[in-house]
């Protein structure tokens, strides 16, 4: 019996402390009128050390994480610029609590079958996704082949999955390449991932995505920052690379600005920042992998993804504010795709917003998308999903099971969009 007591209490006891660390942390929404106003608040993220999980701008509301001792400071450099905001929650630990909580109590009524596949109510861990690739692949050999695409920092494996009727070796289809989980903490991007393989080899109702496109597919692009957000530290966004700083006072790097396409000109040099783009393009082992899987087969991919959360966007290169020369099209098909989002989603969501990356939200260099050009990729895009505010009263990056179908369906249906527009303009490029 003290031994049931015993696990209990410490079970208690390691739920509540792994958040420990956000207590007092307040969840702040900012509102500005300029470009200006906006560009500002984004520049107290590295001042202030505060966490910006959504960029604000003119007629987009920003959010941000502050810590306790900063909250005073925070607000006076808000007051004194004029800068409107209103706390939406006090202590992010109540919220991260609840999240835990309500992930737990879908896990343990999970609607999963016997059936291969993995339920859409709740959060899948690293080794959950892992071993369902591999299973996938031993499932479906005719059409699916799950690769190693390396190793993270830590050690981990960085599997993905080939999708192709004629095992890749069909030159006039075009590639649709995906990825998820660049930044560890948006958990609400790994359905989309595995939302479109369950529609590409377990339901598939619409053949011709199947049979006339070859599909790559990393679910989870950084998981070694990923399995630290379920062990550790809800919010963590880069790697776990160490060797940055003295005694390892601040660690990480942020995977999205790390590429090696125009970097370093829009990011930070500072370790302890949220976009600090390492010592160099591509030093990480996690981007060298993703660069690797996707340049493997560049000449054929015509559409590029990579997908975040939060904010209702689909953004695209260049990060510096340059425009490619066929933006007008990649404006087209990007609005196309949030139409389609925007026909399904749910009305407490706001609509898609879509552009380029630096007008819609800031300068960014060496992100994963502005890389999909560099490769040639056609149409190169940044997803970020919504942020599911509902009436469990979560919010932003946090994740209520009920939206987690949902999350996948949506994006999903702004994809194939996507993906039947490069199908045919591949075609149409190479005269096929």
């Amino acid at each position: 019996m003290y031994k049931t007591i015993f696990l209990i209490c410490l079970s208690f006891y390691v739920v509540f402390a792994k958040h420990e660390q956000y207590e007092g942390y307040a969840v702040y929404d900012v509102t500005v009128t300029t470009r200006e106003q906006g560009l500002f608040v984004n520049q107290l993220e590295e001042q202030l050390q505060i966490d910006i999980l959504s960029y604000v701008g003119p007629g987009r509301t920003g959010q941000v994480l502050v810590p306790k001792d900063r909250r005073e400071q925070f607000q006076n450099e808000l007051l004194n610029s004029g800068i409107e905001f209103n706390i939406v929650t006090e202590n992010v630990v109540e919220q991260l609590r609840l999240e835990d909580e309500m992930l737990a109590a879908a896990s343990k009524k999970s609607n999963k079958s016997s059936r291969i596949g993995l339920s859409f109510d709740t959060i899948h861990r690293y080794e959950v996704v892992d071993q369902y690739l591999v299973d996938l692949a031993n499932e479906y050999p005719d059409i699916v082949t799950v690769v190693s695409g390396g190793r993270s920092f830590e050690g981990r494996d960085i599997k993905y999955l080939r999708i192709s009727t004629t095992n890749f070796q069909d030159r006039t289809k075009p590639i649709v390449y995906m990825q998820s989980l660049l930044h560890a903490r948006e958990w609400v991007t790994l359905p989309a991932t595995l939302y479109a393989i369950e529609k590409l080899v377990i339901d598939v109702i619409e053949q011709d995505l199947l049979q006339d496109i070859d599909w790559i597919i990393v679910p989870i692009a950084n998981p070694d920052g990923y399995e630290y957000t379920h062990t550790s530290s809800r919010f963590w966004r880069k790697n776990r690379a160490t060797g940055y700083s003295a005694g390892n006072a601040c660690i990480g790097v942020d995977l999205n600005r790390n590429f090696n396409i125009l970097w370093g000109t829009a990011s930070s040099s500072n370790v302890c920042s949220e976009t600090f783009h390492g010592r160099g393009p591509s030093s990480e082992p996690e981007t060298t992998v993703l660069q690797n899987i996707v340049g493997q087969d560049a000449s054929r991919v015509e559409l590029f993804l990579d997908i975040h959360s939060f904010g209702s966007l689909i953004l695209y290169g260049w990060g510096t504010g340059t425009l490619p020369p066929n933006a007008l099209v990649i404006n087209y098909v990007g609005v196309i795709m949030a139409q389609a989002i925007d026909n399904v989603k749910w009305a407490s969501n706001a609509d898609y917003t879509v552009g380029n990356t630096y007008y819609v939200l800031y300068a960014a260099s060496g992100s994963a998308s502005d890389y999909g050009l560099g490769i040639g990729a056609p149409l190169s895009y940044t997803y970020e999903l919504p942020g599911y505010r509902g009436s469990s009263g979560l919010n932003g990056f946090l994740v209520d099971p009920d939206f987690i179908e949902q999350a996948g369906f949506e994006t999903w249906e702004g994809i194939k969009v996507g993906a039947r527009y490069a199908r045919d303009n591949f075609r149409r490029r190479h005269g096929y």
